[in-house]
């Protein structure tokens, strides 16, 4: 039932699944030059912090294959970091992956061999490492389920942080997946997550993939479940957090938060430490949030009646809108953080805890 959302390919390029037409069509899209990885990072065909990283870090790879095969000047590299660099600004992991490749090849006579199995690395280290948030994660579901004597454990998340913004378990998918396995009862309550639609698109294909009981929601709808009881515990994931424990994530999340808050329900943030931005301390302040095209927000796109994809206005033609792709949730908001070394508060106490080396 798994599948890698990038791939080698035979001839040694790199293959990844086009998100943009999930969940009605699985399309497979082959990256043979570098601005085929940056185009499929701008344009959202690969989504999630660790996928782009590791998109951003094969890019490099196509980008040295690309200079020795024509044989062009070593500064068509620099362009490769560059390019690739400004493809998106919140997600920190394509910062992270960037620095590793560079410092590799910093370190290497052999640019072809070494960019590989560097893009390769960063790629198996994703999937470890969201294999270990499950196992420290695993625990919150089990006592949820001891505590309700075996009744189904209800999840809410928001935006998509399984396995398609990943490499395989993904991040909050991964202590769902490693419940399930072992029988406990897991329901989900999925957010559409306007404006493009990850949960419903992804999150949802995603869990019915892997046969999660879930339930589709509007996003405003997740206030009125916590006020009610139909929520144990909120999961999100973070594209950006600070080293003080603020999260960037999926515009919205700092709402799911703020309900969370009120109605004293543990809100949770999976991460891979490859997220932590180490550098900056206030998120509000220094967190550079995305601003998209406006038409993600007067646009829907799905499948029409005939079967067909298509989009489809949905506001007045002169009507401008707004598109903030992330929102900063403070870390006085986040009950823990669940990384691959365990579970921390969200401070900077308490990720230094278990990154010491910081």
């Amino acid at each position: 039932m798994k599948f890698r959302t990038i791939c080698p390919t035979e001839d040694k390029y790199v293959e990844v699944i086009d998100q943009r037409k999930l969940p009605h069509e699985f399309v497979v899209v082959k990256l043979e030059t570098y601005k085929d990885a940056e185009i499929a990072i701008k344009e959202m065909t690969v989504r999630g912090a660790p996928l782009i990283g590791a998109t951003a870090a094969y890019g490099i790879y196509l980008a040295v294959r690309e200079m020795i095969e024509n044989e062009l000047d070593p500064s068509f590299i620099d362009q490769a970091f560059s390019d690739l660099r400004a493809s998106r600004p919140t997600a920190v992991n394509l910062f992270w992956a960037l620095d590793k490749m560079l410092d590799a090849l910093d370190n290497s006579s052999d640019f072809l061999r070494t960019s590989w199995e560097m893009a390769a690395q960063i790629v198996e280290e994703d999937i470890e490492t969201c294999r270990m948030i499950g196992v420290h994660g695993l625990p919150l579901i089990e006592t949820i389920s001891v505590r309700k004597k075996g009744e189904v454990v209800n999840i809410l998340t928001h935006c998509n942080a399984g396995m398609l913004g990943c490499i395989e378990w993904g991040t909050i998918t991964s202590p769902i997946y490693q419940a399930i396995e072992k029988g406990i009862k897991v329901h989900v309550w999925v957010d559409e997550t306007r404006p493009r639609n990850q949960g419903s698109n992804l999150t949802c294909y995603e869990l019915t993939r892997h046969e999660v009981p879930h339930t589709l929601i509007v996003d405003n709808a997740g206030g009125h479940l916590m006020q009610h009881g139909f929520v144990d515990l909120v999961i999100v994931g973070t594209d950006r957090t600070t080293r003080l424990g603020d999260v960037a994530n999926k515009i919205g999340t700092y709402l799911k938060a703020l309900a969370a808050k009120d109605n004293e329900i543990p809100f949770y943030v999976a991460l891979p430490s490859t997220t932590i931005d180490w550098t900056i301390k206030n998120g509000l302040k220094e967190i550079p949030i995305e601003e998209r095209n406006q038409d993600e927000v007067r646009y829907m796109i799905g499948k029409n009646t005939a079967g067909n994809m298509d989009s489809v206005l949905i506001c007045p033609e002169t009507t401008n809108a707004s598109n903030y792709g992330f929102d900063v949730t403070p870390a006085h908001l986040i009950t823990k953080l669940i990384t691959e070394r365990g579970i921390c508060d969200a401070s900077e106490e308490g990720l230094l805890s278990l990154f010491p080396g910081k």
